[in-house]
C-alpha cells in the first residue's frame, strides 16, 4: 500500500496509452474495464486508509506518503499524499470516470476519446494527490489539456470559441498561481537556506502577515478562476454549454473542486492571517455566487444552462463553508464539494439522455415527457430536489453543514445563503414543470424512450449514492471532520502577529470558536 497513489496514477495513463492498439469495436469495453479497476484501487486505498494514525509535524495528517527526487538541485520531488480532503476526492474522480464511461453514448473517433478521457482522469487524481507544488502544478495545468481536446473535438456549435475561451481562463488564473508557488518557495529557503516545494515543509513556516495578503491573491486568483468564482465565472456556462456531455459531466463534478480544493490545500494553512482578512470578501462573493446564478439560472431556456448555473451557485455555498474557518463549515464544504459532484454529474448526465433523443436543450421542445419517459422523470425529479437541499439526501447533508459553519462566523450573511435552498427549489421545479408536466404539444415527443439498460446502469448508482451518503453519511464526514479540526489547529498555531485591528479583531474571533 506505500505505493498506491503512484498506481493511481500510473494505471489511467497506462491505459490511455495502451487503448490505441485495442480494436475499435472493443474500446469501450476497455475502457470501462480501465476505469473499474482504478476505481476499485482508490477503493483499497479507502479501506487501508488508517484516520487514527496520529498527527505529527512529519507527516502533517497525510497518509501514504512517498517521495522521490525529481530534480534534487531545484528542490523539485515527487511527494505525494493524502488527509480527509483529498481522499475521498480522488475517489470521487474515479468513480465519476467509470459512470462517465459506463454511460457514453455513440460517438466519433472513440478512441481518442478515450485515451483524452484518462489521461484526464490521471491529471485529476495528481492533483489532489501532489503534496509537491511543482508537482501540483504539473498535474493543475496539464488537465486543461484533455478537457480543451474533449470540448473543442466533441462538442457542438462553438465548441471552439468555447474551448479557447476555458484554456485562456483557466491558463491566465495558473500564471498568478504559479508565481505564488515560487514566491513561497524563496520565502523558505530565505528561511531556512533550503530550496524545496515540499508542501508539508511549507506548512511550518510563518509568513509576513503583509506578503500573506500579497500571496493569497495571487494564488487565490488561480483557484478562483477553476471554482469559478464571481467575477470570474462567465467561461463556466459557455464551456457547459458547447461540450459534449462527457465533458460536462467531469468538468462540474471533478474540475471545478479543483478550485476549492486548491483554497483547502494551499490559502488556509499557508496564510492564516490572509485568510482571516479576507473571509468576509470571500463569503461575500460566495453569496453573490448564491444568489446571482440562481437568479440567472431560473431566466434560462436551455435545460444544461439551468445546470450549469446552479453549479455556480452551490459552488458558492462551497466557498462559505471553506471561508468559516472552522471545522464544520470547512468539513461542510468538502463533502459539499463530493455532493456537488455526484448530483451535478448525474443532471448533467440526464440532460445528454434527452439531447441524444432529440437533438436540441431547449426547454420548449418539451413539455409532457414524464408520460412517455416514467423512469426518467422519476430520476430527474430525484436529483433535482437533491440538488436543491432535500433532507435525506447528499446535497443536504453538505449544504447544511457549510451554512452551519458559516452561521457561526456571520448568521446574517448565512441567512443570506440559505436562500440557495430556496432559489434552488424554484429554478429546478421551474424547469421539471415545463419539460415533464402539461400536455405533450409535438409529436416528436410521443416517441420518446424510456432509460436504456446502459443509462440505468449509469443512473443507478448514482441515485444510490445520494440516498445513502444522505441517510448516513458517517463513513465519510469522519476522515472529513478529523482534518478539518488538524487544519483550523494549524491556522491557530500558524497565526503570526496582525498588523491592523481589522486582522486583529477576525483572527481572535475565528481563535475564540
Amino acid at each position: 500500500m506505500d505505493y498506491i497513489l503512484s498506481i493511481l496514477i500510473l494505471v489511467p495513463l497506462l491505459a490511455a496509452i495502451g487503448g490505441f492498439v485495442v480494436p475499435k469495436d472493443r474500446i469501450r469495453a476497455y475502457a470501462i474495464a480501465a476505469a473499474a479497476i482504478e476505481f476499485a484501487l482508490s477503493l483499497l486505498m479507502w479501506f487501508a486508509y488508517d484516520p487514527n494514525l496520529a498527527y505529527t509535524v512529519e507527516n502533517m495528517g497525510m497518509r501514504f506518503l512517498t517521495t522521490a527526487p525529481i530534480i534534487p538541485s531545484l528542490g523539485i520531488n515527487y511527494t505525494v499524499g493524502v488527509d480527509g480532503f483529498s481522499l475521498f476526492l480522488v475517489i470521487l474522480s474515479t468513480f465519476i470516470t467509470l459512470i462517465a464511461f459506463i454511460g457514453l453514448g455513440e460517438t466519433e473517433r472513440l478512441k481518442n476519446l478515450v485515451a483524452s478521457i484518462l489521461f484526464l482522469e490521471m491529471t485529476m487524481v495528481g492533483v489532489f494527490v501532489a503534496l509537491d507544488a511543482i508537482l501540483f502544478y504539473f498535474f493543475w495545468e496539464f488537465s486543461l489539456v484533455p478537457m480543451l481536446y474533449i470540448i473543442g473535438a466533441w462538442g457542438s456549435g462553438n465548441r471552439i470559441y468555447a474551448a479557447v475561451k476555458f484554456f485562456i481562463y483557466t491558463f491566465t488564473g495558473s500564471l498568478l498561481l504559479l508565481v505564488g508557488i515560487l514566491y513561497v518557495s524563496w520565502l523558505y529557503y530565505q528561511a531556512t537556506g533550503i530550496l524545496t516545494f515540499d508542501v508539508i515543509q511549507w506548512y511550518r513556516l510563518q509568513i509576513p502577515v503583509n506578503l500573506q495578503l500579497w500571496l493569497f491573491v495571487a494564488m487565490g486568483i488561480g483557484f478562483a478562476v477553476k471554482v469559478p468564482m464571481f467575477p470570474f465565472h462567465t467561461w463556466l456556462p459557455y464551456a457547459h454549454g458547447q461540450a459534449p456531455t462527457v465533458g460536462s459531466v467531469l468538468l462540474a463534478a471533478v474540475l471545478l473542486k479543483m478550485g476549492t480544493y486548491g483554497f483547502v490545500r494551499f490559502s488556509l494553512p499557508l496564510f492564516p492571517d490572509a485568510s482571516v482578512y479576507f473571509s468576509t470578501a470571500m463569503g461575500t462573493l460566495g453569496i453573490i455566487m448564491v444568489i446571482y446564478a440562481a437568479l440567472i439560472a431560473f431566466a434560462q431556456k436551455d435545460i444544461k444552462q439551468v445546470i450549469a448555473y446552479s453549479s455556480i451557485s452551490h459552488m458558492g455555498v462551497i466557498v462559505l463553508g471553506t471561508f468559516a474557518l472552522n471545522p464544520e463549515g470547512i468539513g461542510g464544504s468538502v463533502f459539499f464539494m463530493l455532493s456537488h459532484g455526484v448530483i451535478s454529474g448525474a443532471l448533467f448526465m440526464l440532460v445528454g439522455v434527452i439531447y441524444e433523443r432529440r437533438h436540441t436543450k431547449l426547454m420548449s421542445e418539451f413539455g409532457g415527457i414524464a408520460s412517455v419517459m416514467p423512469i426518467y422523470a422519476a430520476i430527474f425529479m430525484f436529483m433535482a430536489m437533491a440538488s436543491a437541499g432535500l433532507p435525506l439526501t447528499m446535497g443536504f447533508v453538505g449544504e447544511f453543514l457549510s451554512l452551519l459553519g458559516y452561521f457561526r462566523a456571520s448568521p446574517v450573511m448565512a441567512l443570506l445563503a440559505g436562500t440557495s435552498i430556496i432559489l434552488g427549489a424554484v429554478y429546478m421545479l421551474n424547469l421539471y414543470r415545463k419539460t415533464f408536466y402539461g400536455a405533450i404539444t409535438l409529436e416528436a415527443n410521443r416517441g420518446l424512450k424510456d432509460l436504456t439498460k446502459r443509462e440505468l446502469t449509469a443512473l443507478i448508482p448514482l441515485v444510490l449514492i445520494v440516498i445513502w451518503l444522505g441517510v448516513y453519511p458517517k463513513p465519510v464526514l469522519e476522515p472529513i471532520d478529523r482534518s478539518s479540526q488538524n487544519l483550523v489547529n494549524m491556522m491557530k498555531m500558524k497565526s503570526v502577529q496582525p498588523q491592523t485591528d481589522v486582522i486583529w479583531e477576525r483572527n481572535n474571533t475565528m481563535k475564540a470558536r
